[in-house]
Protein backbone atom coordinates (compact mmCIF):
# COMPACT_ATOMS: atom_id res chain seq x y z
CA UNK A 1 0.00 0.00 0.00
CA UNK A 2 1.07 3.36 -1.06
CA UNK A 3 2.34 5.59 2.26
CA UNK A 4 1.25 9.43 2.32
CA UNK A 5 3.85 11.89 3.61
CA UNK A 6 3.24 15.30 4.47
CA UNK A 7 6.11 17.39 3.68
CA UNK A 8 6.41 21.07 5.90
CA UNK A 9 9.01 23.79 4.63
CA UNK A 10 9.11 27.29 3.86
CA UNK A 11 11.70 26.62 1.18
CA UNK A 12 9.81 26.26 -1.63
CA UNK A 13 12.07 24.48 -3.60
CA UNK A 14 13.43 22.15 -1.42
CA UNK A 15 10.08 21.32 -0.63
CA UNK A 16 9.00 20.91 -4.03
CA UNK A 17 12.31 19.01 -4.79
CA UNK A 18 12.05 16.18 -2.16
CA UNK A 19 8.19 15.82 -2.68
CA UNK A 20 9.14 14.96 -6.59
CA UNK A 21 11.94 12.46 -5.54
CA UNK A 22 9.75 11.25 -2.65
CA UNK A 23 6.99 10.39 -5.35
CA UNK A 24 9.10 8.63 -7.45
CA UNK A 25 10.52 6.45 -4.65
CA UNK A 26 6.15 5.53 -4.57
CA UNK A 27 5.43 7.68 -1.75
CA UNK A 28 1.81 9.99 -2.35
CA UNK A 29 3.45 13.51 -1.08
CA UNK A 30 1.45 16.79 0.33
CA UNK A 31 3.50 19.70 0.53
CA UNK A 32 2.57 22.28 3.22
CA UNK A 33 4.78 25.91 3.09
CA UNK A 34 4.53 26.14 6.88
CA UNK A 35 3.11 25.03 10.45
CA UNK A 36 -0.25 27.28 10.17
CA UNK A 37 -0.87 25.20 6.85
CA UNK A 38 0.17 22.22 8.14
CA UNK A 39 -2.55 22.14 10.77
CA UNK A 40 -5.42 23.21 7.96
CA UNK A 41 -4.12 19.84 6.04
CA UNK A 42 -3.83 17.85 9.25
CA UNK A 43 -7.26 18.63 10.09
CA UNK A 44 -8.48 17.03 6.91
CA UNK A 45 -6.69 14.19 6.30
CA UNK A 46 -3.89 11.65 8.15
CA UNK A 47 -1.05 10.50 6.50
CA UNK A 48 1.65 7.55 7.38
CA UNK A 49 4.40 10.19 8.31
CA UNK A 50 5.15 13.95 8.12
CA UNK A 51 8.75 15.36 6.72
CA UNK A 52 8.60 18.34 9.17
CA UNK A 53 11.51 21.44 8.99
CA UNK A 54 12.65 23.04 12.23
CA UNK A 55 13.66 26.40 11.38
CA UNK A 56 10.25 27.98 10.10
CA UNK A 57 9.42 31.80 10.22
CA UNK A 58 6.03 31.75 12.27
CA UNK A 59 5.85 28.58 14.62
CA UNK A 60 8.81 26.82 14.45
CA UNK A 61 9.09 23.15 13.77
CA UNK A 62 10.13 21.88 17.07
CA UNK A 63 6.65 24.19 18.57
CA UNK A 64 5.05 22.81 15.90
CA UNK A 65 5.82 19.34 16.99
CA UNK A 66 4.59 19.96 20.22
CA UNK A 67 1.35 21.04 19.08
CA UNK A 68 1.02 17.93 17.71
CA UNK A 69 1.56 15.11 20.35
CA UNK A 70 -0.28 17.86 22.54
CA UNK A 71 -3.27 16.55 20.55
CA UNK A 72 -2.56 13.57 20.45
CA UNK A 73 -1.40 12.74 17.16
CA UNK A 74 1.01 9.62 16.61
CA UNK A 75 2.13 10.04 13.12
CA UNK A 76 5.91 9.42 12.96
CA UNK A 77 8.03 12.57 12.46
CA UNK A 78 11.34 13.09 10.83
CA UNK A 79 12.63 16.41 11.87
CA UNK A 80 14.88 18.44 9.02
CA UNK A 81 17.24 20.64 10.37
CA UNK A 82 20.09 22.31 9.77
CA UNK A 83 21.56 22.73 13.16
CA UNK A 84 23.42 19.68 13.72
CA UNK A 85 24.84 18.92 17.29
CA UNK A 86 23.74 16.41 19.75
CA UNK A 87 22.58 18.50 22.08
CA UNK A 88 20.11 19.66 18.77
CA UNK A 89 19.31 15.88 17.95
CA UNK A 90 18.35 15.58 21.70
CA UNK A 91 16.23 18.41 21.55
CA UNK A 92 14.40 17.37 18.86
CA UNK A 93 14.20 13.59 20.28
CA UNK A 94 12.84 14.19 23.55
CA UNK A 95 10.31 16.56 21.70
CA UNK A 96 8.62 14.30 20.29
CA UNK A 97 10.26 13.45 17.10
CA UNK A 98 10.98 10.03 15.40
CA UNK A 99 14.04 10.50 13.83
CA UNK A 100 16.18 13.57 13.17
CA UNK A 101 18.27 14.40 9.75
CA UNK A 102 20.51 17.00 9.81
CA UNK A 103 21.00 18.77 6.69
CA UNK A 104 22.63 18.30 3.89
CA UNK A 105 21.15 14.91 3.55
CA UNK A 106 20.35 12.89 0.22
CA UNK A 107 17.00 12.01 -1.17
CA UNK A 108 17.88 8.41 -0.55
CA UNK A 109 18.38 8.42 3.15
CA UNK A 110 14.96 10.55 3.56
CA UNK A 111 13.68 7.75 1.55
CA UNK A 112 15.18 4.74 4.08
CA UNK A 113 14.09 6.54 6.61
CA UNK A 114 10.38 6.91 6.34
CA UNK A 115 10.64 3.27 5.21
CA UNK A 116 11.75 2.45 8.48
CA UNK A 117 9.48 4.89 11.10
CA UNK A 118 6.43 3.95 8.55
CA UNK A 119 7.20 0.69 9.43
CA UNK A 120 7.34 1.14 12.95
CA UNK A 121 3.71 3.14 13.04
CA UNK A 122 1.71 1.34 15.56
CA UNK A 123 4.75 -0.27 17.19
CA UNK A 124 5.68 1.24 20.94
CA UNK A 125 8.68 2.63 21.13
CA UNK A 126 11.22 1.06 23.41
CA UNK A 127 10.59 2.62 27.28
CA UNK A 128 13.00 4.80 28.92
CA UNK A 129 14.85 2.37 31.04
CA UNK A 130 13.78 2.78 34.65
CA UNK A 131 15.53 4.88 36.78
CA UNK A 132 16.97 7.08 33.77
CA UNK A 133 15.37 9.78 32.25
CA UNK A 134 16.12 13.11 29.65
CA UNK A 135 14.81 16.56 30.44
CA UNK A 136 16.27 19.93 28.23
CA UNK A 137 18.76 17.47 26.69
CA UNK A 138 20.34 16.10 29.24
CA UNK A 139 19.64 12.25 30.51
CA UNK A 140 19.77 12.26 34.76
CA UNK A 141 19.73 8.97 37.02
CA UNK A 142 17.22 8.91 39.43
CA UNK A 143 17.20 12.84 39.51
CA UNK A 144 20.59 13.16 39.46
CA UNK A 145 22.30 14.56 36.29
CA UNK A 146 24.41 11.98 34.75
CA UNK A 147 27.60 13.68 33.59
CA UNK A 148 28.92 12.65 29.89
CA UNK A 149 31.34 13.01 27.33
CA UNK A 150 29.69 14.52 23.69
CA UNK A 151 30.47 11.12 22.38
CA UNK A 152 28.80 9.17 25.60
CA UNK A 153 25.69 11.72 25.36
CA UNK A 154 25.19 10.46 21.76
CA UNK A 155 25.98 7.00 22.21
CA UNK A 156 23.06 6.97 24.51
CA UNK A 157 20.94 8.99 22.96
CA UNK A 158 21.22 6.25 19.98
CA UNK A 159 20.51 3.66 22.31
CA UNK A 160 17.42 4.77 23.87
CA UNK A 161 16.13 6.74 20.13
CA UNK A 162 12.45 5.25 18.90
CA UNK A 163 13.70 4.45 15.78
CA UNK A 164 16.11 1.59 16.07
CA UNK A 165 18.10 1.32 19.34
CA UNK A 166 21.38 0.10 18.09
CA UNK A 167 23.89 2.02 17.85
CA UNK A 168 27.95 1.93 16.89
CA UNK A 169 31.04 3.46 18.55
CA UNK A 170 34.69 3.01 19.88
CA UNK A 171 35.05 0.11 21.97
CA UNK A 172 36.14 3.33 24.84
CA UNK A 173 33.12 5.27 24.54
CA UNK A 174 30.84 2.46 24.90
CA UNK A 175 32.79 0.79 28.23
CA UNK A 176 32.94 4.27 30.40
CA UNK A 177 29.56 4.40 29.57
CA UNK A 178 29.02 1.15 30.86
CA UNK A 179 31.05 2.01 33.84
CA UNK A 180 28.53 5.39 34.32
CA UNK A 181 25.17 3.54 33.87
CA UNK A 182 26.07 0.23 35.94
CA UNK A 183 26.62 1.74 38.83
CA UNK A 184 23.85 3.50 39.92
CA UNK A 185 21.58 1.25 37.55
CA UNK A 186 23.22 -2.57 37.84
CA UNK A 187 20.21 -3.87 36.47
CA UNK A 188 21.17 -1.92 33.01
CA UNK A 189 24.22 -3.52 30.60
CA UNK A 190 25.00 -2.93 27.40
CA UNK A 191 25.87 -5.70 25.21
CA UNK A 192 27.57 -6.26 21.93
CA UNK A 193 24.65 -7.02 18.71
CA UNK A 194 26.77 -8.78 15.83
CA UNK A 195 27.05 -7.06 12.74
CA UNK A 196 24.84 -4.07 14.69
CA UNK A 197 27.08 -2.35 17.22
CA UNK A 198 25.68 -2.43 20.56
CA UNK A 199 22.66 -2.59 23.03
CA UNK A 200 20.93 -1.39 25.94
CA UNK A 201 19.33 -4.51 27.83
CA UNK A 202 18.31 -5.72 31.79
CA UNK A 203 20.93 -7.69 32.62
CA UNK A 204 23.68 -9.61 30.46
CA UNK A 205 27.66 -8.80 29.82
CA UNK A 206 29.37 -6.18 27.20
CA UNK A 207 31.28 -8.35 25.09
Amino acid sequence: MQKTILIIDDDTALRETLAKGLRGEGFAVVGAENAEHAFQILDKMTFDAIVLDRMMPGTDGLTALGHMRARGMDTPVIMLTALGGTENTVAGLSGGADDYLAKPFSLKELSLRLSAVTRRKGVAAPAMPKGLSIENGEFFIKNQLLELSAAEKEFLLQLVSPVGNHAAAPPMVAKRLREKLLAPLPGLDIITVRGKGYKLVTGGSCG
